[in-house]
């Protein structure tokens, strides 16, 4: 019963507002910035566990993207020209540029979002953060749920995140890909069992 309550939206909201403030938090500032003054909270300890699992999956992804360096580059270029939601879409819809929706494009997405509220801290416009907070849940609202909904909820996002996740990472040995793989199919099996088990209470 409790699986049925996830809502995927709430899980959104909640990641993207972790996702941003993790980022901003690294930031050097005089002034902290919080993404939200409203409390996001999830409702049962399976979003938890949720928003949790794809933060830390969302993370990795990003940080072997902003190695990359092309999304810096095309983020500082618009950064002073972000003044309506429109603008901003402008620039998120490079992420769907062949309007193609998958899973590693909607934590990019999610990351993306956390790179441009640093950068406009960093451009001494720090107001603009709450902006891109809500214009990214416009879009996600507008643009993603739907497809996140037909695609079986936040819960189906696992493995291919985490297959993602891998492939992303630096180079390394067989035995190093190896290990990733079977302790990410243990986190993927392990939340299956949660929600197998919420189901049935």
């Amino acid at each position: 019963m409790a699986c049925a309550e996830i809502s995927d939206y709430r899980v959104g909201e909640v990641l993207l507002n972790r996702v941003m403030q993790e980022q901003l938090n690294e930031v050097p500032s005089d002034v902290p910035v919080v993404v939200s003054t409203k409390t996001q909270e999830v409702e049962s300890d399976q979003e938890q566990k949720i928003v949790s699992q794809l933060a830390m999956m969302i993370r990795t992804i990003g940080d072997a993207v902003k190695k990359d360096g092309k999304l810096d580059d095309a983020i500082d270029g618009m950064v002073g020209k972000m003044t309506s939601q429109t603008s901003y879409w402008n620039l998120v819809e490079k992420v769907f540029e062949d309007s193609q929706i998958t899973w590693e494009r909607i934590a990019v997405l999610f990351y993306v979002a956390g790179r441009i509220a640093v950068k406009v801290v960093i451009a001494n416009i720090p107001q603009l953060v709450k902006d891109i907070l809500k214009w990214t849940l416009e879009y996600f609202r507008s643009k993603l749920l739907d497809w996140i909904q037909k695609h079986g909820g936040w819960m189906n996002s696992f493995a291919e995140l985490a297959r993602v996740q891998v492939e992303k990472m630096s180079p390394m040995s067989t035995w190093s890909s190896a290990f990733i793989l079977v302790f990410l199919g243990g986190v993927i099996l392990g939340s299956v069992i949660t929600w197998k088990l919420a189901r049935r209470t």
